[in-house]
């Protein structure tokens, strides 16, 4: 590919053929201010729709006049000389900033964003210190959904919404319409009544506020302190991975043990793990698997753990939902038990038990709202979230001792523990299918070929499970999900088990993460904290929990047969019409 050199701010910079100066200055270790611009590298979809100019350069080509252009479409050129400081760039991007702020609501202080808003910092920055007032809007909040608010008056227009919905997840239920000034739903519906997958991805590229995680603090305020409810609380493997970051404690740090202490302070009767349903899944869907592999049952069999996944299902594919999985997500498999079994083991009245999770996940709302889990699951918290309640309880995670979790379910095997990161469903399901199968020990319980997000957006692998040469494929990223159904649809699929997750890179970056991103080595720091905990597991494989194996002889029955196990752990789905 051909090489050439230009100038930025008097510096020699290289290029190749077909670049953009911004995607040269950042080879280069030059910023350039942008808005609607933005690489999301573990992806690989960069968006830029060319809408704030914020990114506005003077470039002067071949000696001619300087020109003020968008760094983001401008092509990068031998010979070029580009100012990104010089007075008129700076004052063609504090033009532009102060144009967006004088449509803007001023509630920054209030505001969810408020210290975490790219327009803010913009303005900061550019030393905007006096906003003129423009036509600002007055559209209704949607507040429709039960896992995502959208405040159509916050819109700068920059499109990410858009883009990250249809590029990465191909859902589609967000447009920006020819002469809008705002993004709005694709059929112009409230959110709550549209294919929205409810996985947040929108959320997690928005600049401002314009759609941000429904906040349910209050509710969980409320249920703490009613002293006729009995409150227990779970915590999905994901959150360890992502709520230290909240206190400084940096990335890729394991926050569980200080959580679960947080959590006792916060109020909370019952603290326990969500890696010991986790579990539970694993028995209850490896059974299904060998099930279906051994009586010629519907193949290949797909993962349920996720609720966008479902229900983007539900709306593209309802003609192939017998092959998803029939267990509930270890969320659902948690509350269920937690509401029938535990009372008598603790001596609770079960009218009074709650039960709240915190996930990492905006769709486990969608799920814990969904009609056939009624009175399950009380209320999700994200991630986010927990962490603003202890923040206003002050209790500081990096100073507070480390805290166990409870009794009934607090064993919890590794297999559990790496759910949160894509392929680890698929990984801990092996672990158990390979060894009731067979009655051997596996030689290594590590199946390195289908972890990471790295390299093929699709893993896949050959596991020799006794006769049989068990065929696998695991998918992070909704628009990856759709190349293996579309494949299953034409009857291609080689398959007997797929994991689709809908985020990328799984659970570890799902919309309810703190600082939620797209940066690679974020995620990558993320998925190593699970992956560490479990090789540091004494306990690796779902099938010899000890606390598992009681479950099902004192109450369940046999996994997947026995009736409180299919009733309690088992569900059906809904085919959904696509919105028109």
């Amino acid at each position: 590919m051909e090489k050439f050199n230009f100038t930025i701010n008097g510096c020699t910079v290289e290029a190749v053929q077909g670049e953009t100066i911004m995607q040269a200055a950042k080879r280069a270790g030059v910023d350039i201010p942008r808005l609607c611009y933005t690489e999301m590298s573990n992806t690989g979809v960069t968006i830029k729709p060319v809408t704030c100019r914020v990114c506005e350069v003077e470039i002067i080509a071949d000696g001619g006049e300087a020109k003020i252009m968008a760094a983001c479409v401008a092509p990068a050129k031998a010979g070029l000389t580009v100012h990104t400081k010089s007075k008129a760039a700076v004052a063609a991007r504090k033009q532009r900033v102060e144009n967006l702020l004088a449509d803007h609501p001023q509630d920054c202080l209030a505001c969810s964003r408020n210290l975490n808003c790219e327009l803010q910092t913009l303005a900061s920055d550019l030393g905007i210190r006096k906003i003129n007032k423009g036509d600002r809007n007055n559209y209704p909040i949607d507040e429709s959904s039960p896992s995502i608010v959208r405040d159509p008056n916050k819109c700068v227009l920059c499109k990410r919404c858009e883009a990250v919905c249809s590029k990465v997840q191909t859902v589609n239920a967000l447009e920006c319409k020819k002469g809008e000034p705002v993004v709005d739903t694709r059929t112009g519906k409230a959110m709550g009544n549209t294919d929205c997958v409810n996985c947040g991805q929108c959320t997690v590229v928005c600049p401002t506020a314009a759609l941000t995680i429904k906040d349910d603090t209050q509710r969980a305020w409320d249920l703490l302190n009613d002293p006729n409810k009995f409150v227990v609380v779970q915590i999905a493997p994901s959150v360890r991975s992502g709520i230290g970051e909240m206190f400084g404690l940096g990335i890729g740090v394991d926050g569980e043990k200080k959580l679960v202490a947080g959590l006792r302070q916060l109020g909370f009767d019952k603290v326990y793990n969500t890696n010991f349903s986790a579990d539970l899944t694993i028995m209850e869907e490896g059974t299904e698997l060998i099930e279906r592999v051994t009586k010629g049952g519907t193949l290949p069999l797909i993962t349920s753990c996720c609720p966008g996944w479902v229900k983007f299902a539900e709306t593209e594919y309802p003609d192939l939902l017998d092959h998803v999985s029939s267990c509930k997500s270890p969320q659902e498999m948690f509350s269920a038990v937690a509401k029938t079994y535990m009372p008598t083991k603790l001596g609770v009245d079960p009218s009074k038990m709650v039960c709240i999770s915190i996930m990492p996940c905006t769709a486990k709302k969608y799920e814990a709202a969904r009609p056939e889990f009624k009175g399950n699951t009380d209320l999700v918290l994200t991630t986010q979230e927990i962490g603003w309640m202890l923040k206003q309880a002050g209790i500081n995670l990096a100073t507070i001792e480390d805290g166990k979790f409870d009794a009934h379910f607090a064993e919890a095997a590794g297999a559990g523990e790496i759910f949160g990161a894509t392929g680890g469903v698929c990984e801990a399901a092996l672990r158990t299918v390979y060894e009731v199968v067979t009655g051997e020990t596996l030689a290594s319980v590590d199946f390195e070929v289908l972890r990471g997000f790295e390299g093929s957006a699709i893993k896949t692998a050959t596991v020799k499970v006794g006769d049989l040469d068990v065929k696998v494929a695991v998918a992070h990223e909704l628009r990856n999900a759709r190349v293996l159904m579309d494949e299953l649809r034409a009857g291609t699929s080689p398959y007997h088990f797929i994991e689709i997750m809908a985020c990328p890179g799984g659970c570890v970056n799902g919309a309810g993460q703190p600082s939620a991103c797209s940066s690679t080595d974020t995620v990558a720091a993320r998925r190593d904290v699970l992956y560490t905990s479990d090789k540091n597991n004494k306990l690796r494989k779902s099938h010899e929990n000890p606390e598992i194996k009681a479950l099902y002889d004192e109450f369940l029955g046999s996994p997947y047969h026995g009736e409180n196990a299919h009733k309690l752990l088992h569900t059906t789905y809904t085919k959904r019409n696509k919105d028109a």
